[in-house]
């Protein structure tokens, strides 16, 4: 029985709290039954991510970002809010929402799937509160589903995170660059300024 210690509870060591994992299966038949309507959410190793709150910076951060890549390879390639199918080995349990992405080349069929990792150029994730999910673990899936590039916009620090040089064999990036507002990132063999993908301050 737990007694107080200085008028804190002593607790015992407990086993953690059960845990429900859902598989992207039970999610499209969720999204099928209209059970998500109005709210958005990704799956990430079993867990239900609600993605459905923005900040105003965060939104902002996003349109800024899209106008920027929209007037690099045009506005019929940029997605926002798009699911990347994972890798065989992620798929069971994990189905990545990116908040842009940029594909290789429109396909008809993408009315009626969600584009592969290798069919991107490009996915995008804006970061206020999220950054440690978004530079692990999201970094991860990304490279393991063929993803050649992956950016973070960093809103706190504030900078951009460019993960590239896929190595497809391990499912990793091999190269990380950091960049500020006074920098440019090359894309698509075009330079787009930093600042015109982060916020005003």
């Amino acid at each position: 029985m737990p007694v107080t210690v200085d008028g804190e509870i002593e607790m015992a060591d407990e086993p953690p709290l059960p845990r429900i994992r859902f598989t992207s299966s039970d999610v499209r038949k969720m999204w099928q039954m209209e059970v998500f309507a109005g709210q958005r959410f990704e799956l990430i190793d079993g867990d239900l991510i609600d993605k459905s709150g923005q900040s105003p910076q965060h939104s902002h951060a996003m349109h800024s970002c899209m106008q920027a890549l929209a007037e690099t390879v045009g506005l019929k390639l940029i997605r926002n809010h798009t699911p990347v199918k994972a890798s065989p080995a992620d798929s069971k349990w994990s189905f990545p929402e990116a908040d842009l992405a940029v594909l290789r080349e429109y396909k008809t069929d993408f009315k009626r799937r969600h584009p592969k990792g290798n069919e991107l150029m490009l996915a995008v994730e804006v970061s206020d509160t999220t950054l440690e999910h978004d530079a692990w673990t999201k970094r991860d899936l990304y490279a393991r589903a063929g993803v050649p590039e992956y950016w973070i916009l960093d809103l706190t620090y504030p900078r951009l995170l460019v993960f590239s040089e896929l190595n497809t064999e391990k499912g990793e990036y091999a190269s990380l660059k950091g960049y500020t507002a006074e920098d440019s990132v090359t894309f698509a063999s075009k330079t787009i300024p930093v600042s015109a993908l982060l916020p005003k301050s």
